[in-house]
């Protein structure tokens, strides 16, 4: 029995109850076609007719009977089974693990997943903070909020818009700048704050790379949280992202965002949880939350952009 089809065994339960092909495909919502392929699978499958075929129509065969018996009461278990294992993920409850930079979570996800929590307080949260991406496919996580312009084509998602950055310092550093007689767009006079070998990779780092002496870089980091804090301090100037640096008044934008350093943001899960209630659920508000939040807003500026 384990290696019959079970598409099979339930066209033939069907046909028992329905006494005919044609009423057998109407309850499976299938044609009559269908029903008379499953049926003679089933019996190749078994190596013997579980029905006579008459013109008056199909009469069972004493293995035909014996099947039946067999069979009695199983397409009601897999129907309540499947209702109670569906019916689970369809609860807006239970565990999400979610996955995202230490910069998106502070400057963006943690107030919205507080928002979401309290409409839905039955699902339990758990948040990775990793700058590296984490296996969806090995469950490593269950949704993952990931800067990238080349998101991993196994899992499925949806782009919220994109991360752009600008040259920014604070205002105090500028004022001291400026009695220095530093013109603001001279990057080779100023101090700036750069990135490790572990964000080497960013365009942003390799704009610093190029454009900026190394003698210039007054401290280097290892997050654009932190390269954010840096510059707030007034240790010197940095390319940072708007959404995190437009909102801080110790904050002064300098240039207009670069396309150079535009990076997507992606809202990601693995294909067979997309369609979990509870998943679903989280993308969507997330979706609508996080897409308002990188609506590109005018900032005035100074200098020039190099």
């Amino acid at each position: 029995m384990h290696n019959l089809d079970w598409e099979d065994l339930r066209c033939f339960v069907a046909m028992t109850r329905a006494g005919s092909v044609s009423a057998a495909a109407r309850a499976l919502d299938v044609n009559h076609s269908t029903v008379l392929r499953r049926l003679d699978s089933l019996e190749r499958a078994l190596g013997t007719r579980l029905f006579e075929r008459f013109q008056s129509g199909y009469v069972m065969t004493a293995a035909g009977e014996t099947l039946q018996a067999r069979l009695a009461g199983v397409d009601e278990q897999i129907a309540a089974a499947h209702s109670a294992v569906g019916g689970h993920d369809q609860e807006l409850s239970g565990e999400i693990r979610i996955t995202t930079t230490d910069t998106l979570a502070r400057s963006m996800l943690i107030p919205a997943l507080a928002r979401f929590q309290q409409l839905h307080p039955g699902v339990r949260l758990q948040l990775v903070m990793n700058n590296a991406f984490l296996n969806l496919n090995r469950r490593e996580a269950d949704v993952a909020l990931r800067p990238s312009n080349t998101p991993p084509d196994t899992l499925v998602g949806r782009k919220l818009g994109k991360l752009s950055s600008a040259i920014y310092a604070s205002r105090s550093y500028l004022k001291a700048a400026v009695k220095r007689g530093i013109a603001v767009d001279n990057w080779a006079a100023h101090e700036w704050i750069g990135l490790d070998d572990t964000l080497a990779h960013l365009e942003q780092a390799r704009w610093l790379a190029q454009t900026v002496p190394p003698e210039r870089i007054r401290m280097r980091v290892d997050s654009l949280l932190a390269m954010a804090d840096a510059t707030r301090e007034g240790l010197g100037m940095a390319p940072l992202l708007c959404h995190l640096a437009d909102n801080d008044r110790r904050l002064q934008r300098i240039t207009e965002p670069d396309p150079r350093f535009d990076t997507g943001l992606w809202l990601l899960t693995h294909r067979d949880l997309k369609d979990t209630a509870r998943i679903k659920a989280l993308t969507s508000f997330l979706y609508e939350e996080l897409t308002s939040i990188l609506a590109p807003t005018a900032q005035p500026v100074v200098g020039s952009a190099r």
